[in-house]
C-alpha cells in the first residue's frame, strides 16, 4: 500500500509556502502524496530540514514498497563495521524519524506502529553499538575466556530496556532507559574484577557511541540512572548485584518500572533468566494496596519538584507530568498492576494499552474506563509527538504561543485551535480526576452517627502493633470515620466495636491492609459485618488478614467450583516454584483464602451448613490430593520413590463422611502396599517400613507444623490399627490382616467412615474393597451391640453435655446418634460414608423404624447447623449468656427459629426424642445383620 492510498487525513498546512518549496522536488509524485509532504513540512520545519537532507533516499523509498524501507534500512545497518556505525546510526537515525514523521502525520500508522518502528530501531542500535564496543575489546583480550564466537551473545552482556522503551513506546525525542547488567555466572572469581572493569569501560564507549553530538547529530540520549542505587554503583552491575540490592533494599518504584522492563540487546536468554529470578521482588503474591500510597507519594514529589500544580492554563502546560497527562495514566494503571498483577500473571503487559485492556476484562477497572483512559492516551501522545516533532525538541510542554498552538491543532489535523483547546482541557480535567480519586479516595464516614460511651477503645487503637508506624496512623485516620460510622450502624453497635477491637488489636500489621480497605468500600463493610456477627472469624482474620485477597480478586461470590477444581488449581500455585518451603507457604495461603470464602459464604446465608461442611472438606481434600505429591517429591530426594505401589491418605470420621466444620481435626490413617519391595532405591535407601514410617511423618510435619503463613490442618492418627501404640503408617496386607482379625467393635464402627482421599487410585479401590469386605462379614449383633452400649456409657462418663447448646455430647446430641448410625451401618453392611445414609440403610434392614430414622436424621441436622455455626462464630463454646446479637441471629436463621430461646427449647425436644430412641434400639438385636446395603 502506498502512502497516497493510504492517507486517512493531512495536516493543514501551517506555513504554506515552507511546505510547498519542501514538497517541489516530489514534484512526480502524486498530487495527494505531495499534499502530505508539503503539510509535514509547512508545520514541522524539523521534518522540512529532513526532506531536504535526505531528498534522494527518501524519493527512492517512496517509490519502493512503504513495508519494506525501514527493514531494508535495518538489514544494511546490520553489515555495517565497527568503525562505520558512529556515522551509520546517525544517518538511520534520520531517516527513522522522517519516515516515521510522515507515516504519522499522513495517518498511515497508528500511534502503536510509529512507536513500534521507533522502538525497534533503537533496540537494533543498542545491540549494535554494544556488539561494535565488545568487538574491539575482545580482540583485545578484555574479556578472560572470551572470543568472536561468544559476541553474538555479547559475553553475556544484556541491556535492559526500561520505561518507553520497554514497552514498546518510544516517541520521537525520548531518551532511552537502560540498565547495563553482565552474567557474572560466567566468569570464575579469579576473572570476575577484570571481566567487570571491560563491561563498565563496555557501558561507557557504548553510551558515547549512541549519545555524543557530532556534526549528523545523536542517536539516542541514553540514561543509565533507572540502575540500582546509581549514585555509587558502576554504569554495569553483575546480575548477582543488581538482584542483591532488589531483595534487601527495592522500592516500590522500582518494582513498578520492571513492569516495562525487557531485555532488548546481548545475552537475551540471560536478560529474560534474570527477570524471572526478580519475579518474586516485581509481583507479589498478595494484592499490594500498599503501593496505592507509594505511588501516590510519587506523584507528589514530582509535581512539588517540577512545579506541576494544577493552575487551569494550557500555556506551557507538561503534558507528560502535569495533573491529567500522560504519566498520571501510567501511574494509575501501573499501579493497578503491582496491586494484583502477583496474582494474576495476565495483567503483567508492558504496555500501557493492552494493560488497560486487561484490567478492564479482569474486573479491576471499569470498561468505559478503560476506554477512555485509551482514548486519552493515544490523543495525548499523538500531541507530544506533535510538539517534538517541531524542532526535534525534548520536551513534553504545550506551546506558550497562540501561533504554537495553531501550529499543534493543524498537525492534529484540526482547523479550528479554539475547539482543539477545549477538548484537551477537558481530557486533562477527566483525568485528573479519576486519578485522584484513585489515588486520594475520600473514605469520610457519618459525621452525624451517633457516639458511644466507650472512648477508652478507640483511644488505645493507636498503642496496636497495627498503628505503630507513622504511614499506618495516617492511613487509619483517614478510614476512622467511615468504619466507626459503620459500627455505630450495626444491631448491637457496643459488641461490634468491641469485636472490631479484638480484630485490630491482633493485627501484626497495618500498612498493606489499611490500604486496601481504604480503596475498596465493601471490604470495610465486610469487616463491620464480621465483626458484628463473627467475632472468632474476626480473630481468624486478624492472624490471616491476606486473605482479604480473594474478596477483591473476582470470583469470590462465584459458584463452588468443587473439589476437582479446586486440586487443580493448588496443583498449578504449587508448580509455580520448585522451592519446598515457598510450597508450604503457597499452600498455606491458598487454603486460608478458600477456607475464609466458605465462612463469609455460611456467615451471610449464600450457603448453609450442609454446603459449608461439604465446602471445607473439599479444600481439605484438595490440599491432600495435591499436596502429598510434593512432599512425597521433596522425600524421594533423599530416599528415592516410595517402593511399590506407594501410599494413601484416608479420611476418617467427618472427613471420611466428607463434612467437616471451620475448625475441624483432620482424622487421617495412612496405608501402604510395597508389592514385592523391601526398600527404596534412593541415595539413603530405607526398609519399606521405615521408609513409609518416616514419610508419613514428613507428610505430617507439611501438614501440621507452623511456617510463617500459619499452619495448614491439626491432624489426629488415633484412628489408625492399634491406635496410639501401632506404627503412623500400616501395609495394606497388614490393615486387612488387622481389621479381620484383631480390631475391636468401635473400629469396625470408625471404619464405616474411612474413605480414601488421597493417593495411588489402584490402591485406594483396593482399600475401599477391604473396607466393604470387612463391614460386610457375618458377626454377632448381640454383642456388637453389648459393646456399643459401653461405648456409649464410656463417652457420658467422659465429659457430659456443657449447657444447652453443646449439641455434641450426651443423650441424643450428635456423638449419640453418630453411634446409632454407624452401628447401623454395619448391622446392614452398608457402603454410606455419612450419617443419614447409614440411618436411612438400618432403617431399610428392619433395625431401625422409618419413624425413629426420620427422627434421628432430623435431630442430627439441627444439631450440625447448631454445631458449624457455633465452630464459625465464636471461639470456644456456645454459651447463650454471652453470645453476641449477631451470632444469634444467624443461628436462628441457620436453624429456622424464631430467636435463641426458641432454638434452645426445640433442641431439647429433639434430643430428648432422640435420646429415648437411641436407648431404645441399642437393646434391639435384630434377627439377622441383612444382606449388604
Amino acid at each position: 500500500m502506498s502512502f497516497a492510498t493510504a492517507i486517512t487525513r493531512s495536516p493543514i498546512a501551517f506555513d504554506p509556502q515552507a511546505g510547498a518549496d519542501a514538497a517541489a522536488p516530489f514534484a512526480n509524485e502524486s498530487p495527494e502524496l505531495r499534499e502530505v509532504l508539503a503539510g509535514t513540512a509547512g508545520c514541522s520545519p524539523f521534518l522540512r530540514g529532513l526532506m531536504a537532507l535526505e531528498q534522494e533516499w527518501l524519493q527512492e523509498a517512496l517509490a519502493n514498497a512503504p513495508d519494506a524501507v525501514l527493514p531494508q534500512l535495518f538489514d544494511g545497518l546490520r553489515t555495517l563495521s565497527p568503525a562505520q556505525l558512529k556515522s551509520g546510526l546517525r544517518e538511520a537515525k534520520r531517516r527513522v524519524a522522517l519516515y516515521t514523521g510522515l507515516a504519522d502525520l499522513a495517518g498511515v500508522w497508528s500511534l502503536e506502529q510509529v512507536t513500534g518502528a521507533l522502538t525497534d530501531f533503537a533496540d537494533l542500535s543498542v545491540d549494535l553499538a554494544m556488539k561494535g564496543v565488545l568487538s574491539r575489546e575482545m580482540e583485545r583480550g578484555k574479556f578472560p575466556g572470551q572470543t568472536a564466537e561468544d559476541l553474538p551473545l555479547a559475553g553475556g552482556m544484556v541491556a535492559l530496556a526500561m520505561g518507553k522503551m520497554g514497552a514498546g513506546e518510544l516517541n520521537y525525542s525520548s531518551d532511552i532507559d537502560l540498565i547495563m547488567l553482565f552474567d557474572d555466572s560466567r566468569y570464575p572469581d579469579g576473572d570476575y574484577l577484570e571481566a567487570r572493569a571491560g563491561f563498565i569501560k563496555a557501558t561507557r564507549k557504548m553510551t558515547a557511541l549512541l549519545s555524543e553530538i557530532t556534526g549528523e547529530g545523536y542517536v539516542w540520549r541514553t540514561d543509565l540512572r533507572l540502575r540500582p542505587d546509581p549514585s555509587v554503583t558502576p554504569v554495569c552491575l553483575s546480575m548477582e548485584a543488581a538482584e542483591r540490592y532488589y531483595e534487601s533494599v527495592g522500592r516500590t518504584w522500582e518494582r513498578a518500572a520492571h513492569i516495562k522492563a525487557r531485555p532488548c540487546a546481548g545475552d537475551i536468554a540471560a536478560g529474560e533468566a534474570y527477570l524471572e529470578r526478580l519475579r518474586p521482588f516485581v509481583w507479589r503474591r498478595h494484592l499490594d494496596f500498599a503501593a496505592i500510597q507509594d505511588a501516590h507519594d510519587m506523584r507528589l514529589k514530582i509535581k512539588e519538584h517540577k512545579g506541576l500544580h494544577e493552575t487551569g492554563e494550557l500555556e506551557g502546560r507538561n503534558l507528560k507530568l502535569g495533573p491529567g497527562g500522560i504519566r498520571e495514566i501510567e501511574f494509575f494503571t501501573q499501579t493497578r498492576q503491582i496491586i494484583a498483577g502477583g496474582r494474576d500473571p495476565a495483567l503483567r503487559s508492558r504496555g500501557t494499552v493492552p494493560a488497560l485492556a486487561q484490567l478492564a476484562e479482569a474486573g479491576w477497572i471499569p470498561q468505559d474506563l478503560a476506554e477512555d483512559f485509551t482514548d486519552n492516551y493515544r490523543y495525548f501522545r499523538e500531541i507530544e509527538h506533535r510538539v517534538q516533532m517541531v524542532a526535534d525538541a525534548r520536551t513534553h510542554s504545550l506551546p506558550t504561543s497562540t501561533e504554537g498552538f495553531d501550529r499543534i491543532a493543524r498537525m492534529c489535523g484540526q482547523g479550528d485551535t479554539a475547539a482543539f483547546r477545549a477538548d484537551l482541557r477537558a481530557r486533562l480535567t477527566s483525568v485528573r480526576e479519576t486519578a485522584e480519586g484513585f489515588f486520594a479516595p475520600d473514605v469520610t464516614g457519618n459525621k452525624t452517627a451517633p457516639e458511644i460511651d466507650e472512648p477508652e477503645v478507640v483511644e488505645r487503637w493507636r498503642h496496636y502493633p497495627a498503628l505503630r508506624s507513622a504511614r499506618a496512623q495516617e492511613i487509619f485516620e483517614r478510614l476512622k470515620p467511615d468504619l466507626l460510622a459503620r459500627l455505630y450502624a450495626a444491631p448491637k453497635p457496643e459488641e461490634a466495636l468491641s469485636a472490631f477491637d479484638g480484630f485490630l488489636s491482633g493485627l501484626p500489621a497495618g500498612v498493606q491492609l489499611f490500604s486496601m480497605f481504604e480503596a475498596n468500600p465493601n471490604l470495610r463493610a465486610l469487616i463491620v459485618d464480621i465483626a458484628s456477627t463473627a467475632p472468632a472469624l474476626a480473630s481468624y482474620l486478624s492472624r490471616n488478614s491476606r486473605v482479604l485477597d480473594a474478596v477483591i480478586g473476582g470470583t469470590f461470590f462465584e459458584p463452588w467450583p468443587g473439589r476437582v477444581a479446586l486440586c487443580i488449581e493448588l496443583d498449578e500455585v504449587l508448580s509455580e516454584s520448585d522451592d519446598y518451603e515457598r510450597q508450604l507457604d503457597a499452600a498455606r495461603r491458598w487454603m486460608k483464602e478458600w477456607h475464609f470464602r466458605v465462612g463469609v459464604h455460611h456467615m451471610r446465608g449464600i450457603v448453609d451448613s450442609s454446603e459449608a461442611g461439604r465446602q471445607f472438606a473439599d479444600i481439605a481434600e484438595a490440599v491432600l490430593t495435591a499436596f502429598l505429591p510434593v512432599v512425597v517429591d521433596e522425600f524421594a530426594q533423599k530416599h528415592g520413590r516410595p517402593p511399590g505401589r506407594g501410599g494413601v491418605a484416608v479420611g476418617m470420621g467427618s472427613l471420611g463422611a466428607g463434612w467437616i466444620n471451620a475448625r475441624s481435626d483432620l482424622d487421617l490413617i495412612m496405608i501402604y502396599d510395597p508389592g514385592d519391595a523391601e526398600g527404596s532405591d534412593g541415595p539413603r535407601p530405607l526398609p519399606v517400613a521405615t521408609y513409609y514410617a518416616r514419610l508419613t511423618k514428613a507428610i505430617l510435619t507439611a501438614v501440621t507444623a507452623p511456617t510463617s503463613e500459619g499452619r495448614l490442618y491439626e491432624v489426629d492418627m488415633r484412628l489408625r490399627p492399634s491406635g496410639k501404640q501401632g506404627p503412623v503408617a500400616t501395609s495394606l496386607s497388614a490393615f486387612d490382616k488387622y481389621q479381620r482379625n484383631e480390631a475391636w467393635t468401635w473400629e469396625h464402627l470408625a471404619l464405616t467412615r474411612a474413605r480414601p482421599v488421597a493417593g495411588n487410585p489402584e490402591l485406594m479401590d483396593d482399600i475401599e474393597a477391604v473396607r466393604l469386605d470387612v463391614i460386610g462379614q457375618t458377626r454377632d449383633a448381640a454383642r456388637m451391640l453389648e459393646d456399643v452400649r459401653d461405648m456409649r456409657r464410656r463417652l457420658a462418663e467422659a465429659k457430659g453435655q456443657q449447657g444447652p447448646l453443646d449439641v455434641k455430647r450426651g443423650p441424643g446430641g450428635l456423638q449419640d446418634i453418630e453411634l446409632v448410625a454407624q452401628t447401623g451401618a454395619v448391622l446392614a453392611k452398608s457402603r454410606a460414608h455419612r450419617v443419614a445414609p447409614q440411618i436411612l440403610a438400618a432403617a431399610r434392614s428392619g433395625w431401625l423404624t422409618r419413624a425413629e430414622a426420620d427422627v434421628l436424621t432430623r435431630t442430627y441436622r439441627l444439631a450440625r447447623s447448631v454445631q458449624s455455626v457455633g465452630r464459625l462464630l465464636v471461639d470456644g463454646p456456645l454459651d447463650p449468656e454471652t453470645l453476641g446479637q449477631g451470632a444469634r441471629d444467624v443461628l436462628a436463621r441457620e436453624t429456622g427459629q424464631t430467636d435463641l430461646g426458641a432454638l434452645v427449647a426445640r433442641l431439647a425436644e429433639s434430643r430428648a426424642e432422640a435420646a429415648a430412641i437411641v436407648d431404645t434400639v441399642l437393646e434391639r438385636v435384630p434377627a439377622e445383620t441383612g444382606s449388604p446395603a
